[in-house]
């Protein structure tokens, strides 16, 4: 089964560093979040993991190979999926798919049998004869998948693919990627939005600036967590704050709102178990009680925390350093 290595991987534009010595090592048989926001080097990144960009340093493994030194053998492991399909705007989805499947060798009678399998699984069989042209921008994003798979390939390379969808096919991507990945399957799945990776990922690979940060590197923070009180309203909040702050002995101007809701910081959660153990004592109705902020959005503010507070890098001679 192959998987990702990258190691020191470094690439620059002219005086702008895009990926500043980025590692990092993305499992087979999993699901793993490249995280970070706009501008933070994950398309460019993913660029060199599909052997479509070469890093100016460092080194990258696509299971035993090099891309740079064999991009042909690394692309037949290779499913790459750009964040928009960009290519052949009057060929139909069918089309599309036939020509890629021929591309990498298949036969006439298999490429089209590969183009019905996989119009079918993203949910695009009724478009089929459609131009690629006239397609939304979800329904390109499923066709883009579509293609990314033509040759059933070990490693997925994903940017944004979830861009456009609407919800029911966001479900479906997500179960779609967790069945790729059972199959022993490397996905490496890149987005900006964190509630998309949430409920897909089994690791993430958090990207600031151009550089990989460890999440356990940062110093964990208060968490915020959402305490709603049956029948809550904005109305009715200043009593329900009064309430959950008296019981906790905290001072009712330390806590948030959110809808109705009240919100409350916890340094962990056995602090936020023993704190809902006090409502209940105290007969308080609690209808909610759960993190206001996912783990993965938790984990990565203390990062774009921790890198705020810390001192800047040395700047080189030669230019100023920023992430595209």
């Amino acid at each position: 089964m192959s998987g990702i290595v990258a190691e020191g991987v470094t690439r620059s534009f002219g005086q702008v560093r895009a990926v500043r010595h980025a590692s990092f090592h993305a499992r087979a048989g999993r699901v793993t979040g490249l995280v970070g926001p706009n501008g933070a080097g994950k398309t460019t990144l993913l660029l060199m993991l599909a052997s479509l960009l070469a890093p100016d340093s460092g080194s990258i493994r696509i299971g035993e190979i090099d891309p740079m030194a064999d991009p042909l053998a690394a692309r037949r492991l290779l499913g790459w999926m750009p964040d928009a399909l960009g290519a052949w705007p009057s060929l139909t989805a069918r089309e599309t798919i036939v020509t890629t499947a021929r591309l990498f060798d298949m036969s006439k009678q298999d490429a089209a049998a590969r183009a019905a399998e996989l119009l079918a699984l993203v949910g695009l069989g009724d478009l089929a004869d459609a131009p690629a042209k006239v397609l939304s921008r979800g329904q390109k994003q499923k066709l883009g998948l579509a293609r990314a798979l033509v040759h059933d390939p070990q490693v997925l390379l994903l940017d944004e693919p979830a861009s456009g969808l609407d919800p029911e096919a966001r479900v479906h991507l997500r179960v779609l990627l967790r069945d790729l990945a059972s199959q022993g399957r490397t996905v490496l799945i890149s987005s900006h939005i964190l509630s998309e990776l949430e409920e897909v990922v089994d690791d993430a690979v958090f990207l600031v600036a151009g550089s990989v940060v460890d999440a356990t590197a940062a110093q964990p923070s208060t968490r915020a967590w959402r305490v709603r009180l049956a029948g809550a309203s904005e109305e009715r909040f200043s009593a329900d704050a009064w309430q959950v702050a008296s019981t906790l002995g905290i001072p009712t101007e330390s806590v948030g709102a959110d809808r109705g809701a009240v919100v409350v910081g916890f340094p962990g959660e056995d602090a936020a178990a023993h704190a809902l153990r006090l409502l209940i004592e105290a007969r308080l109705a609690v209808a909610e009680f759960a993190p206001a902020q996912s783990a993965l959005e938790h984990a990565f503010l203390n990062i774009r925390g921790a890198a705020q507070t810390a001192p800047p890098p040395a700047q080189p001679s030669s230019g100023t350093e920023a992430a595209v």
